[in-house]
C-alpha cells in the first residue's frame, strides 16, 4: 500500500472554517503522528451539520480482531508506512457476497436442470400409482383398503425424513444427500421390479417417500434462494407436472399390451441411476461455494443484532422449526393443497363414471387433463403471479378454483366438467411455488431445510390421508363426496394464507 497517495487523500481542516494545504507527503521510513493521523481524518470525514458519514463509520466496523489491534496501536506515538500496512484492519468476516441466480455461479444452471430432473422423477413416482393400483388388487387379489396402504407408508417415509433430514444435510453435504435420496429411491424400485409379495411392496413405497422428502426439500430450498425463484420455481415444479402428466400414459400403455404393472418401474429405475451421477456432479463443491453462504450471511447478521445464541443443537433447530408459525401454517396449507390435488386426480374418474355415466375408456383421459394444466400452469402462470405478487396471485387462485369445482358438481356435462377439471389443473399449477416462495422469505435460514422438510411431510400426508378419506366416504354416500371434502380444502388453504406473517424479503 503506497502511503504517500493515503496521505494525499487526507486534509487538515476545522468544520466551518478554511481549508488548510496537506501536509508533506512521507518517504519511505518517515515517521509521523498517529493520533493527529486519525484526528485529521475524521474531520475530514465530516459533513457540514457535524454528522460523520455512512461510509466512514462503516469503514470502521470491522471485525474485532482488526479494530482492536488499529485502535490499541494508535495509541503509540508513532508508526512506520510499514508498521500501518500491517496493522490494517482485517475484512470482515461476515460480508455478503453476490445473490445467486440460475447463471451464478455458472454451476447452478447445471443445478437447476439436475432439480428439474429430479422432479420429473418424482412426478413419474407420484402419479404411476393411480394408473396401476387395479391391476395391483387385481394380481394381489386385494381391496382398496389394503392397496391404499402404499399411500399410507409413503407418508410415512416423508414423516421420517421430516425429523432427520437436517442432521443429514449437515453431516453429509448438499451433494452426498441428494445423492443418497437416489439410491434410496434405486432400492425401492428394485424390490418392487420382481413384484414381490404385497407386504414388501408397501415397504418399497416407505423408501420412495422417504427419498422422495429427501430431495424435495434440499431443491425447493436450494431454488427458493435463487434471484427469480417464483419463475425457476414454477419451471422445476412444472417438471413435476410433465412426469404426473405422461406416467399415467406409459402405465396404460404397457398393462393394456400385457406387461405386467410392476414392469413400469424398471423405467424410473433406469432414471434415477442417471439423476444419481447427474446430481452428484452438478452439486459438486456447492457447500464451498462463497454464494452458497449468502442466505446463511444474511441471517447471521440478522441473529447478531437479535442477540440469537450462535451455537445450536440440530435438536434445538427442528424444536425451534416445529414452533415456528410459517412451519405450522405452511405444512396445514400443503397438507390440504396436495390432500386436494390428489383427491381429483385419484377419484374424478369415478365421479365421471358414476355421477355422468362416462365411458371409462374416454373419462380415463380426464387425468391426463389435469395434470396437463398442471404443468402449464406452472410454466406459464407462475410467470404471471410473480409479476403480480405471490400473495395476491394465490388468493385469486383458490377463490377460481373453488368456482371451477362448483361448476363440476353441478353442470350436468360431462365436456364441461371434463374442461373445468383441465382448467382447475391449470389454476392449481402455480400455487405450489408461489408458497414456496413466500415460505422461503418467511423461513429463517437457519431452519429453512427442517422446516421444508416438515412442511413437504405434511403435504405428503395430505395426500394420503385425504383420497382414503374420500374413498371411504365415497363407499358409503357417493362419489360426489370428493367436491365438498376440495372445497373444504380449498377453504383451509385461504385461512392459512391470511394467517402466514407478513411478507420480508431477506436483503431487506
Amino acid at each position: 500500500m503506497d502511503l504517500r497517495i493515503l496521505a494525499s487523500n487526507f486534509e487538515f481542516k476545522t468544520v466551518g472554517g478554511p481549508r488548510y494545504p496537506p501536509p508533506t507527503r512521507p518517504r519511505h521510513g518517515d515517521t509521523f503522528d498517529a493520533k493527529e493521523l486519525t484526528s485529521s481524518s475524521t474531520l475530514n470525514h465530516e459533513s457540514s451539520s457535524g454528522a460523520v458519514d455512512d461510509t466512514f463509520i462503516q469503514a470502521g466496523q470491522q471485525t474485532s480482531a482488526g479494530s482492536s489491534a488499529w485502535n490499541t496501536n494508535a495509541s503509540s506515538a508513532s508508526w512506520t508506512p510499514n508498521e500501518i500496512e500491517s496493522n490494517s484492519p482485517k475484512q470482515q468476516e461476515n460480508a455478503v457476497g453476490i445473490v445467486p441466480s440460475f447463471s451464478w455461479p455458472p454451476k447452478n444452471k447445471y443445478r437447476v436442470f439436475a432439480a428439474c430432473l429430479t422432479y420429473f422423477g418424482n412426478g413419474l413416482n407420484d402419479a404411476a400409482p393411480g394408473a396401476l393400483i387395479p391391476y395391483m388388487e387385481r394380481g394381489y387379489n386385494i381391496g382398496y383398503a389394503i392397496a391404499s396402504l402404499i399411500f399410507v407408508a409413503n407418508a410415512v417415509g416423508f414423516v421420517t425424513t421430516a425429523f432427520c433430514s437436517d442432521v443429514v444435510h449437515s453431516k453429509l453435504g448438499r451433494a452426498r444427500t441428494l445423492m443418497m435420496s437416489e439410491i434410496i429411491f434405486a432400492f425401492g424400485y428394485l424390490i418392487i421390479v420382481f413384484t414381490p409379495p404385497f407386504a414388501a411392496v408397501v415397504v418399497s413405497f416407505f423408501l420412495l417417500g422417504l427419498g422422495c422428502a429427501f430431495n424435495l426439500a434440499l431443491n425447493n430450498v436450494f431454488v427458493s434462494n435463487l434471484s427469480g425463484s417464483t419463475v425457476l420455481l414454477g419451471a422445476a415444479h412444472g417438471s413435476y407436472g410433465v412426469g404426473g402428466l405422461i406416467a399415467p400414459l406409459i402405465c396404460t400403455a404397457m398393462v393394456s399390451n400385457g406387461v405386467l404393472w410392476s414392469r413400469f418401474y424398471i423405467i424410473t429405475l433406469g432414471l434415477r441411476v442417471v439423476t444419481f451421477f447427474f446430481t452428484g456432479w452438478a452439486n459438486r463443491g456447492y457447500d464451498e461455494e462463497p454464494t452458497s453462504k449468502f442466505a446463511a450471511s444474511l441471517e447471521l447478521l440478522s441473529s447478531q443484532q437479535a442477540e440469537v445464541p450462535k451455537e445450536q443443537t440440530k435438536l434445538q433447530l427442528l424444536k425451534q422449526a416445529l414452533r415456528n408459525k410459517t412451519t405450522l401454517l405452511g405444512a396445514l396449507f400443503i397438507f390440504a393443497y396436495q390432500g386436494a390435488e390428489v383427491s381429483i386426480s385419484g377419484w374424478v374418474i369415478s365421479y365421471l363414471i358414476t355421477a355422468r355415466n362416462g365411458d371409462p375408456s374416454q373419462v380415463g383421459y380426464v387425468t391426463s387433463g389435469f395434470w396437463g394444466g398442471i404443468t402449464l400452469g406452472r410454466f406459464v402462470l407462475v410467470y404471471i403471479a410473480g409479476r403480480v405478487g405471490e400473495r395476491l396471485s394465490v388468493y385469486i387462485l383458490i377463490a377460481e378454483s373453488i368456482g371451477l369445482q362448483l361448476i363440476v358438481w353441478f353442470v350436468p356435462n360431462i365436456v364441461g366438467n371434463a374442461v373445468a377439471v383441465a382448467l382447475l389443473g391449470l389454476l392449481l399449477g402455480p400455487v405450489y411455488p408461489c408458497c414456496a416462495t413466500i415460505f422461503a422469505r418467511l423461513l429463517p435460514s437457519r431452519i429453512q431445510v427442517s422446516s421444508i422438510s416438515f412442511i413437504s411431510s405434511a403435504g405428503s400426508s395430505g395426500g394420503a390421508v385425504a383420497p382414503f378419506m374420500t374413498g371411504l366416504l365415497a363407499q358409503a354416500v357417493g362419489t360426489y363426496v370428493l367436491h365438498p371434502i376440495c372445497i373444504a380444502m380449498f377453504v383451509v388453504m385461504t385461512i392459512c394464507w391470511r394467517l402466514l406473517p407478513k411478507t420480508t424479503k431477506k436483503a431487506e
